[in-house]
């Protein structure tokens, strides 16, 4: 990595910084402020990682004991430890096995009865299998295809001299 100047504004400043004058830092400083942050955010993330492991262990068997005393394996419990009330979730995930519901949904369709009634169905193209089919077979589907782009990302590297020409 390059030495950058000393003298960049930290995160600290920036805060109170107009837009305007973030945009016309150098991009070597863009770069500094930016993995600054994100060390920053990856150090918060690890910190409320360990406060909330910490708060789990500590709760962990109560709230076990609050579920099973209100006969339920999943969702909220509430119990107090002094002035502090303690809610506990566990949410249910449910999975299904897909072979077995379309066995199933064709098992009702046999029988003349709509499986729309019992069941929801969703269908799903994989990108990597849709860009493999023949050029045919893709405008078919085309119509039912739509495209939306996520939040877009950019990432700063300072370059060596070497690098930067």
């Amino acid at each position: 990595m390059t030495p950058v100047q000393s003298n960049h504004p930290t995160l600290a400043d920036v805060r109170h910084m107009p837009i305007g004058d973030i945009i016309a830092l150098p991009a070597e400083h863009l770069a500094l402020l930016q993995a600054e942050a994100r060390d920053s955010l990856e150090s918060m993330k690890r910190q409320v990682d360990w406060i909330e492991a910490a708060i789990a262990f500590r709760y962990e068997q109560r709230a076990v004991a609050a579920r099973a005393a209100a006969g339920k394996d999943t969702g909220t419990v509430r119990f107090n430890d002094g002035m502090v009330e303690i809610t506990s979730d566990l949410p249910k995930k449910v999975e299904w096995d897909q072979r077995r519901l379309a066995a199933l949904i064709d098992r009702i369709r046999a029988g003349g009865e709509d499986p729309a009634e019992y069941v929801e169905t969703s269908f799903k193209v994989p990108e990597r299998a849709y860009a493999a089919w023949p050029e045919r077979i893709r405008a078919a589907f085309e119509p039912a295809r739509t495209v939306r782009t996520g939040r877009p990302t950019f990432k700063l590297s300072i370059l060596t001299k070497a690098e930067g020409h």
